[in-house]
């Protein structure tokens, strides 16, 4: 179809005492609301905002008739339509005490909000269009999620941080200890890793499959010479010089050359004696208060100081035993950076309830799926035409059956996409569009058409001449031979008459 729709089934649930005096109908109603994304490439792409406004039935009031908005959060979450890319929208009266002070909105950690009315139904709309920018797509995350489409002009600066949609990612977990000689760094990476990062890993299993692995690398330096700084007698790191940091050290990790899918590296680096203790300064020359720093798409490193010893006695190496609570904290942030999970500025009346240990909130995930549905889709189609395009200019291409119906069910899978999504079925659409990138590049890397890709006829003439010229010669001479000998032989006998 010509266009992405991109459907939210939205549900506006009026507490008792909180529906605008103003409805244009009696309760209870539906309502569309229809928006283009204003992303320049074609096909355009509408949202389309379906909304069922309703009054609260029994269940919902008793579990609103709580002390706190986190109580209802966790009660209304059993009685909620759970499906993936839906929003409940409960409506409490101007006076309810169920929100702070100064709070008007109230986003939970499942699918659903807390809305004061506003008194009037512009005032509720105004809070409820916010709301759905918040906890749903908004424009700046689609055209991230098509950054590699849009002319580079019209992109926010964050639009190519994000890590690109795939099918799975490898996640490494590295310990650089440059120093051995002075520091015997223990660390429970284990542990860290299914306390800290395997239920976002969990929750993100629906998005791809994760792999983590560890490593501890020793007399691994970074590339840039920290500068010694008398006064705090400390030495930094300038934003500048971060980029040099990373490729020396990148060569030593040796993980992502042999890995199918993205590799997101975390490095702890625990700086040598001499250059202890050692700080990550910010583009203002302020130091950086986690000190680690994240790159776009490749991950993040964080340096880890160990206190010097109080007397000089002390007999090396040092034990050092890592605190991974704190360790996990920044590790953790990157990873939602990464993924473009960082929190937008919202509005001061806007209070948003942390996600926990599960490290994301059930809309954050759907917002991740909005992008990367619409992602796969577009790279489905890209891949799809590369393939046409080089396949035309193949003359003499046999193309085999499996590889036509990988091609046929991509195409398939791509439209079931884009009908799951114009009408709100958000699961079932990015399933589809994983399917759809599965079949297009199984399709594009086939084996029966890699060596034709490879080896165009121009390519098996430049191969192929010399070395047949050079038997060629010798044998078009002694042919021609041939041929004069023969005619030689037709004409003397005429002579004889």
């Amino acid at each position: 179809s010509a266009q992405f729709q991109l459907a939210v089934p939205v549900a506006v649930v009026f507490a008792p005492g909180s529906v605008p005096g103003d409805l244009p109908r009696p309760l209870p109603f539906r309502d569309v609301q229809e928006m283009e994304i204003s992303v320049n490439l074609r096909p355009s792409i509408m949202s389309r905002y379906e909304t069922v406004y309703r009054r609260t039935t029994a269940q919902e009031e008793t579990a609103l008739d709580v002390a706190t908005a986190q109580e209802a959060d966790t009660a209304l979450h059993q009685l909620q339509d759970a499906s993936l890319g839906s929003l409940t929208m409960y409506v409490v009266p101007e006076t309810s005490s169920l929100l702070p002070q100064g709070i008007s909105v109230y986003v939970g950690k499942h699918r659903s909000a807390l809305v004061r009315s506003g008194g009037s139904l512009a005032a509720l709309h105004t809070r409820l269009r916010q709301l759905t920018q918040v906890m749903s797509f908004t424009a700046s995350s689609i055209s991230a999620a098509l950054s590699d489409r849009v002319p580079d002009g019209q992109l926010g600066p964050d639009a190519r941080r994000h890590l690109k949609s795939s099918l799975g990612y490898e996640i490494t977990f590295s310990l650089l200890n440059p120093d051995p000689k002075s520091h015997a760094v223990d660390w429970d990476i284990e542990d860290a890793v299914n306390r800290y990062v395997q239920p976002v890993l969990d929750k993100l299993s629906l998005v791809a499959n994760f792999s983590v692995d560890s490593q501890i690398l020793y007399y691994a330096v970074l590339g840039v010479t920290p500068r010694f700084d008398k006064e705090s007698s400390s030495f930094l790191l300038s934003a500048h010089s971060l980029p040099h940091v990373i490729n020396p050290v990148e060569a030593r990790l040796g993980s992502s050359a042999a890995s199918l899918y993205p590799v997101l590296n975390f490095l702890l680096y625990v700086p040598e004696r001499s250059h202890s203790p050692l700080y990550i300064q910010d583009k203002n020359g302020a130091p950086v208060s986690t000190n680690a720093f994240h790159s776009p798409r490749w991950g993040g490193i964080m340096v880890y100081n160990v206190e010097a010893p109080a007397s000089p006695q002390v007999s090396l190496p040092l034990h050092v035993d890592v605190d991974m609570v704190r360790v996990m904290e920044v590790f953790l942030a990157q990873l939602r950076l990464l993924f473009g999970l960082s929190r937008e500025e919202l509005p001061p009346e806007f209070l948003v309830e942390s996600p926990g240990n599960e490290g994301l909130a059930d809309w954050e995930l759907d917002r991740l799926l909005w992008a990367h549905t619409v992602e796969n889709i577009a790279t489905v189609s890209t891949t799809l035409t590369s393939l046409a395009q080089l396949l035309d200019k193949i003359g003499n291409i046999v193309i085999k059956d499996d590889v036509a119906s990988e091609v046929y069910q991509a195409v398939a899978s791509a439209q079931s996409a884009m009908a799951e999504l114009a009408v709100g079925h958000l699961r079932l659409a990015f399933q589809a569009s994983k399917e759809a990138v599965t079949s297009s590049e199984r399709a594009f890397f086939d084996p029966s058409l890699l060596h034709l890709l490879y080896f165009p006829d121009d390519q098996k003439f430049a191969i192929y001449i010399p070395l047949f010229l050079p038997m060629a010669v010798p044998i078009l001479l002694s042919l021609a031979k041939i041929v004069r000998e023969a005619r030689q032989c037709k004409k003397e006998p005429t002579k004889m008459d």
